[in-house]
């Protein structure tokens, strides 16, 4: 068997082969008597079923797994011979050529991507200025405010008016398609948050100047995409009953509001709240400060100074990813241009390269990063947080888990999660906290 091993640079490796026809051959009959020993064919006792009618009844998949095994075989000396361990490797190798010859032998490439080297050299250097997050006293009572608003009991308006918009509408409503009443469509003394987007779209503009105990029909169009398919897009007619108008009570900013707020913990006064309000907007600031500003910044200046050598197949396969993304925005036309003419679609993708390269570099340049800062994310983090954002969007965590897992997504949410950990950790000792 001709074969060669070639590392190409630090992350790339190319093996090459030619597969004589007797070396197939010779794996084609061993793989026979391997399945010779387990078949069952009627005629025959299981494990004395002659080689010769395994071969004939079996021919093309024997072939095609005496070629795997003698693929496998070059791919495993090939790493030896150049001292690269399993652990070394990115990703499964990629056979770029098997081409079958006249005479019975197949040349083979294979493309083997291995974790590139990275000297990360003075990185904390490259570290942009970071500023401090303040936030003023004006911001704290407003959010003071907003939360003690959300959490106040509505009240009945003191004097009768028209309903306008942000006032709670107690109404009792009653839908109709083609005249008939539809499930789930009737309410009493239901309180509408007007403004709030809740009901149909039409819907609540259409209570705003209503008077105490007016009758009115409300005329509106379900959503094409309603989760209801049988009301999704047709006219419904609502009619509304207005009982009265409620609004939120104004809330009183004391003490005892603020025990309410932090039932756990001692002695607490409004200004303990307005403490850890400050905390929460602070970290939030800076949440967005780091990934918005500084991160880019930084990333930029690492991506430009840090050079390595990057694995073929990995950014092939982010410029693939980039492409199915630009694909999807593109009008059936468009597609169908592409289908005609090939050049086009090269030419897309010559475009994206760059974009994913960086990327790809920025993704290993943070993974280094990680390790070297000792910065990690346990699988149980990663859970909690997809929990937690599953209960404030109101849905089943647990469902929300399994669909990540099933996805495939559960890797590239932790890798997400070092990256945000391991940058901010670099950026506070920056800023000097």
């Amino acid at each position: 068997m001709e074969f060669k091993a070639n590392r190409v640079d630090e992350a790339n490796v190319e093996i090459t082969a030619t597969l004589s026809k007797d070396l197939i051959e010779k794996n084609l009959d061993k793989v026979a008597q391997q399945a010779a020993k387990t078949m069952n064919i009627q005629g025959f006792r299981k494990g004395k079923v002659p080689v010769a009618v395994v071969k004939q009844r079996y021919a093309d998949k024997l072939l095609e797994d005496a070629q795997v095994e003698a693929v496998r075989k070059v791919l495993n000396e090939g790493l030896k011979q150049l001292d690269i361990k399993n652990s070394d490797l990115i990703g499964e190798p990629s056979i770029t050529k098997f081409d079958k010859k006249d005479n019975g032998s197949v040349e083979i490439e294979i493309s083997v991507a291995c974790k590139p080297q990275i000297d990360l050299g003075d990185y904390k250097s490259l570290v942009p200025a970071v500023k401090d997050i303040e936030v003023g006293i004006e911001k704290i009572d407003a959010r003071l405010t907003e939360i003690a608003s959300s959490s106040a009991p509505l009240e009945k308006i003191s004097r009768k008016r028209a309903v306008k918009d942000g006032d709670y509408a107690v109404i009792d409503f009653e839908g109709f398609v083609d005249n008939v009443a539809f499930e789930g469509g009737k309410a009493e003394k239901y309180p509408l948050h007007i403004g709030s987007g809740s009901f149909i779209p039409g819907f609540e503009e259409q209570v705003i100047g209503m008077k105490y105990e007016e009758e009115k029909d409300v005329v509106v169009t379900f959503p094409k995409e309603y989760q209801a398919k049988d009301l999704a897009g047709k006219e419904a007619i609502f009619k509304v009953t207005l009982h009265e108008i409620q609004e939120k009570a104004a809330p009183e900013l004391n003490d005892e509001f603020a025990q309410k707020m932090l039932p756990n913990e001692k002695d607490v006064t409004i200004d303990t709240l307005r403490e850890k309000i400050k905390e929460q907007m602070v970290a939030q600031d800076k949440a967005t400060y780091y990934r918005e500003e500084v991160k880019p910044t930084f990333l930029e200046a690492l991506v430009e100074k840090i050079n390595f050598a990057l694995p073929k197949t990995v950014v092939e396969q982010e410029v693939n990813f980039a492409l199915n993304n630009k694909i999807r925005t593109m009008s059936e036309e468009e597609i169908n241009e592409l289908k005609e003419d090939a050049s086009k679609v090269e030419k897309i993708r010559e475009e994206l390269k760059s974009d994913a390269t960086n990327s790809v570099k920025a993704t290993f340049i943070i993974d280094a990063l990680a390790k070297a800062e000792s910065v990690d994310v346990t699988d149980q983090e990663v859970t909690q947080v997809l929990y937690f954002e599953a209960l404030q969007m109101g849905q089943n965590p647990q469902n929300v888990i399994k669909q990540y897992q099933e996805a495939g997504y559960l890797p590239a949410i932790k890798m997400s999660m070092i990256e945000e950990k391991v940058t901010s950790k670099l950026f506070d000792e920056k800023l000097g906290k």
